[in-house]
């Protein structure tokens, strides 16, 4: 599925005033000053770092060719840019975009969501044909609830809201929770030996979870690699017996982001239990375990994300563990 150049969708520069093409490595620094810039004005919660881009461009499932788009000004300055991925077997593909704050409002926005919605047609055009899956094109898109211009360009476009995530915080100078360890169960942090049998129980853990995907050996890379992970931080729970992995924790801290939000941070990734496992507490002990090694490290707060209709209860859980809401996201969907 090579990239067209000449293809409708592209943006037209004469009404836009950029030039449009995928990234490239020699983009990464341009391209991440015009996410930090943007960020800046915008204040999200989290936002790409030239690391991230790295691994965008060196994906093999979404080559950067037909899975990106950057917009730049006559001085060569990026001004917007969007991007697509997919899994060749999944049934969505995912969206992520965003315009230089002095290059809103010109309709720059609306064309990169429809340079989005074709290429993600082709994508599972050509996905199909390799019969990879029979799922029509679905294109879902995540905006911050405080991003209410993302929200009405979505919703312009016959975009809906599908689904409510809360970020959560612990102050980590409340009391922290006393959590033993179920007999037959051993901590252990995460090291390079993990890495696989994680992977394996993370896409087990997360099967009956809404939107999850298995991750590959090349996705999970990214997972770990990402430039804020820390696996000093980090905990896996161990069947004592079998080796086998029970549960895990990935967590992760932004230095730069103190400066903006205001606190310290560590933030739990991802957190999962697998299904034989359940109902011992594991959730409970790695939750406790990450608060006290943030609280080590200097850390002020413990934080992560929550789909509000988990059907684990892992809501009720976090509640129950002293984190409350603080901020709510949205997943937008629109069938192609």
């Amino acid at each position: 599925m090579p990239f067209n150049a000449a293809s409708p969708a592209v943006p037209d520069a004469a009404i836009t005033g950029l030039q449009w093409r995928p990234a490239t490595m020699e983009d990464l620094d341009n391209w991440a000053a015009l996410i930090a810039r943007t960020a800046a004005v915008e204040h999200p919660v989290w936002f790409e770092k030239r690391g991230d881009l790295v691994h965008l461009l060196d994906s093999t499932k979404n080559p950067a060719e037909t899975s990106t788009l950057l917009g730049v000004d006559s001085d060569g300055v990026a001004r917007a840019y969007g991007r697509i991925a997919k899994n060749p077997e999944g049934d969505k593909a995912t969206g992520m975009a965003c315009v230089d704050p002095d290059w809103q409002q010109r309709g720059i926005g609306s064309a990169v969501l429809v340079w989005q919605e074709e290429q993600v047609r082709r994508r599972f055009d050509a996905d199909q044909a390799a019969g990879h899956t029979d799922a029509p094109p679905r294109l879902r898109i995540q905006t911050e609830e405080q991003h209410e211009h993302q929200a009405r360009l979505l919703m312009g476009h016959g975009y809906a809201a599908v689904r409510w995530f809360n970020e959560m915080h612990r102050p980590l100078s409340q009391r922290l929770p006393e959590v033993v360890l179920d007999a037959g169960l051993e901590l252990r942090s995460l090291d390079p030996s993990l890495f696989e049998p994680v992977r394996q129980a993370h896409n087990d853990a997360f099967r009956d979870h809404w939107g999850s995907e298995p991750r590959d050996e090349e996705s999970w890379r990214f997972t770990i690699e990402e430039p804020t992970a820390r696996h000093d931080l980090s905990a896996v729970v161990l069947d004592s017996g079998t080796g086998e992995v029970a549960g895990y924790q990935l967590s992760s801290f932004d230095p730069d982001s103190a400066a903006d939000r205001g606190f310290t941070e560590g933030y739990t990734e991802l957190l999962g239990v697998r299904r034989g496992y359940r109902g011992r507490g594991i959730a409970q002990l790695l939750l406790a375990d990450a608060m006290r090694r943030y609280t080590d490290a200097g850390m002020q707060v413990a934080s992560l994300d929550v789909d509000s209709a988990n059907p684990t209860g892992a809501l009720e859980l976090y509640l129950r563990m002293g984190y409350a809401p603080v901020n709510r996201s949205m997943t937008w969907e629109k069938m192609l």
